[in-house]
Formats: C-alpha cells, sequence, structure tokens
C-alpha cells in the first residue's frame, strides 16, 4: 500500500472516532436529560402492572445497555411489602376511601339533616331517624350477605352467591376490579346500598310504621338491590354482559329507589288529609345545609366509580358539577316564569334531578352534552311533577312525600336515555378500559360514525336496562310489603298520626313551642301538666 493512501486511511479513521465520540457525548447529555423523566413514567407504568418497577430497569437500553445501569432506587414508601402487596395502589385505594366518605356522608349526615328540617315539625325525628337506621342496618347486611350476593361468585343470572365479607383473608385480597383490596371495594359499594333505602324512605316520609321500616330495610336491600346491583354492575351480570352503560348507579340506585319508594308509598297509604294539604319544611336553611352536602358528596359518587384516579374520573366530576348548575337554574326559571316566585325547595328539587340524570353517564359524555342533559332534567321532572302529577289520577292517589318518583324514577330513566344518546366512544374506553370497547356508543355517535345498528343496539340496551329495573322493584317491592303488614302494620295509627315524632319515639325536635312557650313531651316532662295561663300572661309550674 502507497504512502498517500496509508494517510487517507489514517484520516477517516479518524475522522470516523471524533464522530461516535460526538455521537456518544450526545447520547450522554440526552441521557442525563431524560433520566427523571424517564423513572417517574416506570413508577407510573409499575403501578398499572403485577410487577413492580424495578431499579435495576435501564433507561434507553438500546443505545448502551452495558454502559448505563440506573442506580436509583424507589422511596422507601413505595416499596412492595406484605401490608403493600404489588397489585394495590396507595393512590387508587386513598381516593377510593375518600370517595366512599364523601358518599356516606351525603346520607349522615346529609339527607338525615335534609329529611330532618324539610318536613313539617312533629316529624322532624322520625324522618330523620329512619334514614339514619337505614345507613346502621345496612352496613351490618352488607357484610352478612349483601356484597357477595351483589358482586359475590356467580349463583344465577342476576345474583351472587350469599356469603359473609368478614373474614381478613378476603378482605385483604384484591377485589373484582381495579388496584384495590376487597375491604375498600365492600365500604364502596356499601354506601351506594345505604343511599339506596335512605331514597326510598323519602317517600314514606310522616305516616310508615317505624317497626315496618325496620322489616323493610334488610328486606328490600337482599331480594332487591342485590338483585338489580349484581345484574348491571357485576362483569357476570346479564345486563353487564350485554354491556348496559350504568356509570354510577342511575339505574342500580335512582331508578331502583324512585320505583320502589313509589311503589311502597301506595302500599303504605297516605298521610293525613291534613299534611297532605300542608306540610311545610320546619327548617329551610337546615334544609339547604342537607342539599349542599347531598351536591358536594355527588363528587366522590361519581368520581369513585372508576375505581382508579383517572381523567376519566376527574371528566366525571366535572360533568356532575356542571349539569347539576345547569338543572337548578332551570328549574328555578321554570318557577319564576309559571309561579311568579324563586323557590328555594324548587331550586333543591331541580339540584336533585340534576345530580340523578348525570349519574349514568357522567364520565362518558361530553362537556356540552352534560349542560343539554341538565337542561333537560330541570325540565322534564319539573312539568311531570308540576303539570301531568295533577292530572294523572293514579298519581295523585298515590302519596309520594318527597315526590322520589319524579326526582328519582322520571331523572334515573331520563339519564339512562340520554346516555344511550349521547355516550363517547373513546371516553368508554377509559372508563371500561376493555378491548371491545367499540360497542359503547351513543346513538347519535352510532348515526354520526356511520355505526348505526351499534348504535341503536346500544339505545335498544338502555331501554331494556330500564324496563328490568322498573319490573323488578315494583314486583318486588310489593311482595315486600304484602308479607310485613301481616307481621306489623305498614301504616301508623290515626292517634300517632295527628301527634307524630312525640307518640312515636317519645321525643321532640325542638324545645320550642308555639309562640316561645316552652313545651316538654308529655312522655318525658318534668311537669305534670300545663295550667291555664294567670293573668300576667304566665305559665307556672305544678
Amino acid at each position: 500500500m502507497d504512502k498517500t493512501a496509508v494517510t487517507v486511511f489514517l484520516q477517516l479513521r479518524r475522522h470516523r472516532q471524533q464522530i461516535n465520540k460526538d455521537r456518544r457525548h450526545n447520547l450522554d447529555v440526552l441521557q442525563e436529560f431524560l433520566k427523571p423523566f424517564c423513572l417517574w413514567h416506570c413508577l407510573y407504568i409499575s403501578s398499572f402492572v403485577d410487577v413492580p418497577f424495578h431499579p435495576r430497569h435501564r433507561f434507553i437500553s438500546s443505545y448502551r445497555p452495558r454502559r448505563h445501569k440506573l442506580t436509583m432506587s424507589l422511596p422507601a414508601n413505595l416499596h412492595p411489602d406484605e401490608a403493600s402487596p404489588p397489585w394495590l395502589n396507595k393512590g387508587d385505594n386513598s381516593w377510593q376511601l375518600t370517595a366512599a366518605t364523601l358518599v356516606g356522608l351525603q346520607s349522615v349526615p346529609g339527607l338525615v339533616i335534609l329529611y330532618g328540617s324539610i318536613v313539617k315539625k312533629k316529624w322532624a325525628v322520625n324522618s330523620a331517624f329512619m334514614a339514619l337506621y337505614a345507613f346502621a342496618a345496612v352496613l351490618v347486611c352488607w357484610v352478612g350477605w349483601g356484597y357477595r350476593m351483589a358482586f359475590g361468585d356467580k349463583f344465577i343470572h342476576f345474583l351472587g352467591v350469599p356469603n359473609v365479607s368478614l373474614d381478613a383473608q378476603y378482605l385483604i385480597e384484591q377485589a373484582f376490579l381495579g388496584y384495590l383490596p376487597n375491604a375498600t371495594m365492600v365500604y364502596f359499594q356499601f354506601v351506594f346500598a345505604a343511599i339506596t333505602l335512605i331514597l326510598i324512605a323519602g317517600a314514606l316520609l310522616g305516616r310508615m310504621n317505624f317497626l315496618a321500616w325496620m322489616l323493610f330495610v334488610p328486606l328490600w336491600l337482599t331480594f332487591s338491590y342485590t338483585v338489580g346491583a349484581y345484574s348491571i354492575w357485576c362483569p357476570d351480570g346479564w345486563l353487564a354482559k350485554k354491556g348496559i352503560i350504568d356509570y354510577s348507579g342511575g339505574y342500580v340506585i335512582h331508578l331502583s329507589s324512585g320505583v320502589a319508594g313509589f311503589t311502597a308509598a301506595y302500599w303504605v297509604g297516605p298521610r293525613t288529609t291534613k299534611d297532605r294539604e300542608r306540610f311545610p319544611p320546619n327548617n329551610i336553611l337546615l334544609m339547604l345545609a342537607g342539599a349542599g352536602l347531598l351536591w358536594m358528596g355527588w363528587t366522590g359518587f361519581n368520581g369513585g366509580d372508576p375505581y382508579t384516579v383517572s381523567t376519566d374520573a376527574s371528566l366525571a366530576v366535572l360533568n356532575t358539577h356542571v349539569c347539576t348548575a345547569t338543572s337548578l337554574l332551570t328549574w328555578l326559571m321554570l318557577d319564576i316564569i309559571f309561579f311568579g316566585k324563586p323557590s328555594v325547595i324548587g331550586a333543591t328539587q331541580g339540584m336533585i334531578t340534576g345530580l340523578v340524570c348525570i349519574t349514568p353517564a357522567a364520565g362518558v359524555v361530553q362537556g356540552w352534552a352534560a349542560i343539554l342533559m341538565g337542561m333537560m332534567s330541570g325540565s322534564i321532572p319539573w312539568y311531570t311533577m308540576m303539570v301531568l302529577h295533577k292530572k294523572i289520577g293514579f298519581l295523585k292517589h298515590v302519596d309520594d312525600t318527597m315526590a322520589v318518583f319524579h326526582t328519582h324514577a322520571v331523572a334515573g330513566s331520563l339519564g339512562g336515555i340520554l346516555t344511550g344518546l349521547f355516550a363517547v366512544p373513546k371516553l368508554n374506553r377509559l372508563f371500561y378500559m376493555v378491548t371491545e370497547w367499540q360497542h359503547y356508543i351513543g346513538l347519535l355517535y352510532g348515526l354520526h360514525t356511520g355505526h348505526t345498528t351499534a348504535g341503536f343496539t346500544q339505545f335498544g340496551i338502555q331501554l331494556l336496562g330500564i324496563a328490568f329495573v322498573i319490573i323488578l322493584n315494583v314486583t318486588t317491592t310489593s311482595l315486600i310489603c304484602n308479607v310485613i303488614k301481616f307481621i306489623v302494620p305498614l301504616r301508623l295509627a290515626e292517634d300517632e298520626l295527628q301527634t307524630g315524632d312525640d307518640a312515636i319515639h317519645g321525643e321532640e325536635a325542638y324545645a320550642l313551642w308555639g309562640d316561645g312557650e316552652k313545651y316538654e313531651s308529655r312522655l318525658t316532662s318534668v311537669y305534670e301538666e300545663f295550667p291555664p295561663p294567670t293573668k300576667g300572661g304566665e305559665v307556672q309550674m305544678v
């Protein structure tokens, strides 16, 4: 080889070496820059897979697999151990417990306050206590047999095998959905079951025998709620397999409670004529406090149902509040237009119908759809309550104290139907996280994208769910009421209806009575009687 060729070869070799050196330098700079991002990405991914992130996982391994090894380790609180197994997501579990507690606060003290203040003064204690009793009774039944009937191993197409949920080994195992323990799922699902029974109580305030209510709660939970929950929410349920969309309980909770409450009100019978004609709230300010707890608690009601801290959970929370505010304003405007006054009670009803309507659709519809749903939930139940109720004889005959039929049955059905129209396939993918997500499509999107058959199928499934819930609850509630009335009367005696709390519980809600004179219960009074006023107008003690 001549001298010139050797010189050219050496120059090319040095040039190539310099290029490789520069390339390695650039990769080193890039890797140092990306290390923090890659670490958090791996930590994030590790929270969704069964294999935990290991500190020896390398970044950009395709470039320098042998020369660049990660020496960083996880924070001590993120290392798996016996109390925090690899499948547990601490963030999801924390949010799920928080969301469950928010829903629990909707009932206690939310609906306890709302029921105790929206009724006539003589029914304040009884109404509040019906809600408190239901909350406690449902929990005992739920861990005893209810949870496994609603979410346990398959028994038949619409019911699970009854079993207890008290064994520690079972409670610390992974739940059927999400990266949560069974204990969290049992607690979360309990507060939904409890609020369903409390909503039913709203139709029965002011006349139901409390002993009959004590029997009704466990019986209805066992033979009605568990069937609906298993059929619609449990992965093995027949409606769940068909693809029904019920994001957070428009069917299982609200439609069920509305239909069951109306049916139970029919069998229990009406309040006294005097109470039906005039039933003013005893404290509207407290009523608003209870309504506020109900509204804010819905953050956990709808935000907790993805069972994970996700973008879909955030969307569900925002849509919930947007729809509720729109519904309240719509109801308020209709009251002003047709009755000339902005009714506080009416606004509260509009708030409730908005919360109910958005529930089956919260995380699977667009924001503009939430506004449209709010407008319809503030107007259609308003029309059925204010207009149709007075024209249809059967509706007038049944004494539904809190208008649960309109605020929950009508609004819940409306929400299910509108979900069948507005459900977005990609949002359903985020919620259900299944491969066959394409069939979760609202009718309007089906028509727009050419998936007409899938859109009509989904809409038909939503209607099928409504029919199933109505038939189930009319049948089971009627049977339960007729069984109970052979044991104890469903309705209070006439003298108890005239007196109210004092006759039923021996307690009164307020110390002040009439124009300010102190009132003592005749059952717990330190006075023997109330003597006639003296000339000075004062009441003297005996």
